[in-house]
């Protein structure tokens, strides 16, 4: 028998109290008790993602809000600067190419944060463009882009900004109303500690006005519909009632606990898997504009790392997560988001060391966890 640890970037694991929501019988959701618990679920999302907009619940995963923003805010032809910096950057690019709209795109290296001047100036040589998408934290190469000062850039136009905070949102800092972002999106089963199933978007009454003038076609994942439904305390079609009820749990959580607390602790959990890295004489693949939400590492040469993945996993039962595309093999992630404590990491690290060890990796066996606990004694 062997105990499993879950070290990836989504989904994260599940805190006790939220399992014991999803274990409590059904109930109805056309039903006073489940519109008291729709409530409170507003009052909580609005917290978290820092604003007094609505913040729309899609019963999907991050994806399916994603998809949601493209098509209830731009019609086809329409011109949009997507920021291309990874595996999540381009699904932007996708998602609008399959409903005709243009992508102008940046892109960046991956492992970099892109320049918030390149933006400016893309959209100062076209005017014409209507939105800037791009992502808070970078999933696969374990970077945070500047949503601030992105911002401030794309506030000086008439563009919005749309911002992919799936992996980011309660993990790492985002003002949205302080920093002016038009539209937020994220996904259940990272930093709000529940399973995959649940996409939210919140729009400013800035980027509402594209929502009542695009063309695009849509039912399901149409926004007027989902306003007339929450101005009535609803949803539109049937809800996804256990995992709603479990975001509440996890909402009450993260209000008790404080977000500045929670992004301080996941800084922490950040430094301290990097600071063990180092110590292991590894490689940091971003080593600049690094998420607090996940670290990615090089694998060092001599090593499979996708074997280095799998037999953590298969053989110890340590989860972490490997490179996507073209980092397949040549990175591996590990997450520090969400219901994921020092201790996960210690057992995380130690189990990184062992098999490096078994691989043939020369090092001083407990530099890494040493190097970690420092940090965590700080």
């Amino acid at each position: 028998m062997k105990k499993n640890y879950l070290l990836t970037p989504g989904p994260t694991p599940l805190p006790p109290e939220i399992c014991e929501a999803m274990a409590r019988p059904i109930i109805h959701h056309r039903t006073p008790q489940f519109q008291e618990i729709l409530k409170e679920v507003s009052v909580g999302l609005k917290y978290v993602y820092q604003t007094t907009n609505d913040v729309f619940i899609i019963s999907s995963s991050g994806t399916g809000a994603m998809e949601a923003a493209v098509t209830n805010l731009f019609s086809s032809g329409e011109t949009v600067l997507v920021v291309q910096g990874g595996k999540f950057g381009e699904r932007w690019t996708e998602i609008a190419k399959a409903y005709g709209i243009n992508t102008e795109i940046i892109n960046v290296e991956w492992g970099k944060a892109v320049n918030p001047e390149e933006i400016a100036k893309r959209l100062k040589a076209d005017p014409g463009i209507k939105a800037v998408f791009t992502t808070l934290c970078e999933t696969s190469t374990g970077v945070d882009n500047d949503i601030e000062k992105i911002a401030k850039v794309v506030r000086e136009t008439s563009a919005v900004l749309v911002v992919d905070a799936i992996s980011g949102l309660g993990a790492v800092d985002l003002k949205t109303d302080a920093w002016g972002v038009d539209v937020v999106v994220s996904g259940s089963q990272k930093g709000l500690m529940l399973p995959p199933g649940l996409g939210f978007i919140s729009v400013s009454s800035r980027a509402w006005k594209l929502v009542e003038a695009s063309k695009s076609p849509r039912y399901y994942l149409d926004l007027r519909k989902a306003k007339k439904a929450i101005d009535k305390n609803d949803t539109p079609f049937t809800s996804s009632i256990t995992l709603i009820i479990a975001l509440n749990e996890s909402l009450k959580i993260i209000r008790s606990d404080g977000l500045e607390n929670i992004f301080a602790r996941h800084k922490k959990m950040a430094d301290a898997v990097r600071a063990s890295a180092k110590a292991l004489g590894l490689e940091l693949f971003a080593p600049t504009a690094a998420s607090n939400a996940v670290t990615a590492v090089k694998v060092p040469a001599g090593i499979d790392g996708e074997k280095l993945v799998k037999t953590m996993r298969d053989t110890y039962g340590v989860t972490i997560a490997g490179g996507q595309d073209e980092l397949k093999g040549k990175v591996f992630r590990i997450a520090h988001m969400g219901f994921i404590g020092e201790f996960d990491i210690i057992t995380g690290l130690s189990c990184l060391e062992k098999v490096l060890a078994q691989m043939g990796y020369k090092f001083t066996l407990g530099v890494g966890i040493k190097a970690a606990e420092e940090v965590f004694l700080k």
